[in-house]
């Protein structure tokens, strides 16, 4: 079956809104989790890592029981709302952010815990609320992090297979995205076909590769000029 560009469009708008609701998820977690210095604080960021190291199949196991008609969220869904979540164009987002988040949370993570802590104890004094120390001071300092963390988080997104495979089906026009294709053209024989959409995720991932070196680039001439007295 020809779907044309369609696994290009379906992998993009996945990959955009996992990625958005990654960017809000990972950093508020990030920084509640930097922050956080009582117990269990390791068992919080292991598990909150877990999606990194398992298998996206497992994942896609473990949201097919949680989201399906017998599980908790997919029972809550159809009986109050009669919405099935399984092999939909939704499922691939929630697929692609559970494997996502990990990239842009730790990313994050990383940037809010190099910021000085004198900083921080400064803005108390000063009578600084949480929230605006939060916006005002940490998310600019961070910010370089933040980038990276995001075009990690789309470019895992964009190359998902596994969980979504498990939990949205390879439904063409619907929830086939680009590693889906790639797998069901190989399958079929068509190493064209196959070779085309390697071809475009392989551009696709060197752009975003470009844009974290510029990002970065552009982030150390701006710290070199503040260092040498520059505007």
């Amino acid at each position: 079956m020809d779907t044309g560009l369609t696994p290009l469009w379906i992998s993009i708008r996945t990959s955009l809104l996992a990625t958005i609701i990654t960017f809000f998820l990972g950093i508020g977690t990030a920084y509640l989790v930097a922050n956080y210095k009582g117990k269990g604080r390791g068992i919080i960021d292991s598990i909150l890592t877990l999606p990194l190291v398992l298998p996206p199949t497992v994942l896609g196991f473990f949201l097919l029981l949680f989201f399906g008609k017998n599980g908790p969220a997919g029972k809550f869904l159809m009986n109050y709302f009669e919405i099935n979540i399984i092999f939909s164009w939704t499922a691939t987002v929630i697929a692609a952010v559970v494997v996502a988040f990990p990239m842009m949370y730790r990313t994050a993570r990383s940037a809010f815990e190099q910021i000085d802590d004198n900083l921080i104890s400064a803005a108390k004094t000063l009578g600084m609320s949480n929230w605006r120390i939060f916006y005002k001071i940490s998310i600019p300092l961070a910010w370089p992090g933040i980038i990276g963390g995001v075009v990690l988080a789309f470019a895992r997104a964009l190359g998902e297979f596994g969980a979504t495979l498990m939990i949205a089906g390879n439904i063409p026009g619907r929830t086939q995205t680009m590693p889906l294709a790639i797998f069901f053209q190989v399958q079929a024989m068509n190493y064209k076909g196959a070779m085309l959409w390697v071809a475009t995720i392989v551009a696709i991932s060197v752009v975003m590769i470009l844009i974290l070196n510029f990002w970065s680039d552009k982030q150390q001439d701006i710290v070199g000029k503040r260092v040498r007295g520059g505007k």
